[in-house]
Parts: structure tokens; C-alpha cells; sequence
């Protein structure tokens, strides 16, 4: 990535998912360390992400790769995004 480019970084979610607030968060101050910008996706309004991720939720997506799912932790986010971001 290029200097001041920003990384978009997909969450995917549905309502009512408290692994999913839970991850929101971590992602959320991972994104501040990185000036990522956190795309945010319902599964539940598209029926390809409900297929893909329906049983993995949260998923944590960036530059086409699936970076965690279920409990994210801040280091292991962290650690991924920042490969990515250096590269």
C-alpha cells in the first residue's frame, strides 16, 4: 500500500450478535491505529454473504483475505492488518 492510501476492511455481521459487537469494537481501535476505513455488511441483506459467512460471523475481511472470524482478539487483528498495511 502506498503511504495515506486507506485499507478498506469488510465486518461482516447480522443484528443481534454479540460476537459481533464484541469484534466491532476490537476492529473499531484497530482501524484507529491504521486509519482503516471498517465497511460494515448485514448478511442477512445479501444471500451470498448469508451462505459464506452465515455459520462464521463476525468475519473480518481485508484486501480479499479473511483476516478472523468468531472471537477476535487485538493482537492477531492487529498483527494481520499491519502486514497488510506495510506492504
Amino acid at each position: 500500500m502506498n503511504e495515506g492510501e486507506k485499507m478498506d476492511v469488510y465486518f461482516y455481521t447480522r443484528p443481534g450478535c454479540h460476537l459481533c459487537d464484541e469484534a466491532k469494537a476490537v476492529v473499531d481501535m484497530v482501524a484507529e491505529e491504521f486509519s482503516l476505513t471498517v465497511l460494515e455488511r448485514n448478511i442477512e441483506e445479501n444471500d451470498e454473504w448469508t451462505e459464506k459467512y452465515g455459520l462464521m460471523i463476525p468475519v473480518v475481511e481485508a484486501a480479499g483475505e479473511m483476516i478472523a472470524y468468531g472471537r477476535a482478539d487485538y493482537v492477531s487483528i492487529f498483527m494481520k492488518l499491519k502486514q497488510k498495511v506495510n506492504k
